[in-house]
């Protein structure tokens, strides 16, 4: 088995309408919610990859608008981890993005991917508490760039569950940051689960990949903005 991320830059929506022309209604609207323009951008992205992305991947001559996402959250509102709707055999995937990186993804089973650009953190004490185990308080409190990683790690493993951030962070211990990701104690976990740095295109933005299993399958990196770029090339002709 073997986990592929794609990585790509956010991409403006008034500079792409042909990206946007891929987003579903649903998409669409969030993405013009957000107030600020490099969220716009962020957001545009990351979901017009991730249907490029698995357009390709399941290889029937779809398009990559037509593909019917279901977000369902267990709430039953539109907010939940998104899946290929009528699709229960078709590959899992993931998205993120954190300032200037969009990620997306694609394995044979459950994986969620993270990425999170380095910056100063206001109260790292607080967010300690939230996000790190006893275990891993006690070892020694991270700075901020070394809290992102842990960070990073743990959001990618919630995601491969889809729980997301509905689970407590604290209940997971993960080794260090700056030694080789691992799962240490994750009494809930249900099973065993993966944790494996990625490596992204900016050494500010640490990535994290997750899924289920004992061992982390080949991981590689691909080009998403050759894929994002793609798309204008052809309907340009």
């Amino acid at each position: 088995m073997t986990v592929t991320v794609w990585w790509a830059a956010p991409t403006d929506p008034v500079s792409r309408p042909d990206l946007v022309a891929l987003l579903d209604e649903h998409e669409r609207t969030r993405m013009a919610a957000f107030r600020r323009a490099e969220d716009r951008a962020r957001y545009l992205a990351a979901h017009a990859l991730t249907r490029l992305v698995l357009a390709s991947h399941l290889d029937l001559d779809i398009d990559p608008a037509a593909l019917d996402l279901d977000r369902t959250c267990d709430c039953g509102k539109p907010h939940g981890k998104p899946r290929l709707a009528g699709r229960p055999d078709d590959p899992g995937f993931s998205l993120t993005h954190s300032g200037g990186l969009v990620g997306v993804a694609l394995g044979a089973g459950p994986v969620g991917v993270d990425v999170e650009r380095h910056r100063p953190l206001s109260d790292l004490d607080g967010l300690a508490r939230h996000a790190l185990s006893a275990a891993e308080r006690d070892a020694a409190l991270p700075g901020a760039e070394g809290f992102l990683i842990t960070w990073t790690r743990k959001e990618a493993l919630l995601k491969a569950t889809g729980t997301g951030l509905a689970s407590p962070m604290d209940a997971i211990t993960l080794s260090a940051p700056g030694t080789p990701a691992q799962v240490l104690d994750w009494p809930d976990a249900g099973g065993p689960w993966w944790v494996a740095d990625v490596a992204t295109p900016h050494d500010d933005h640490p990535g994290a990949v997750a899924g289920a299993g004992p061992v982390a399958p080949v991981i590689t990196v691909a080009d998403g903005d050759a894929v994002l770029s793609v798309v204008r090339g052809t309907m340009s002709r």
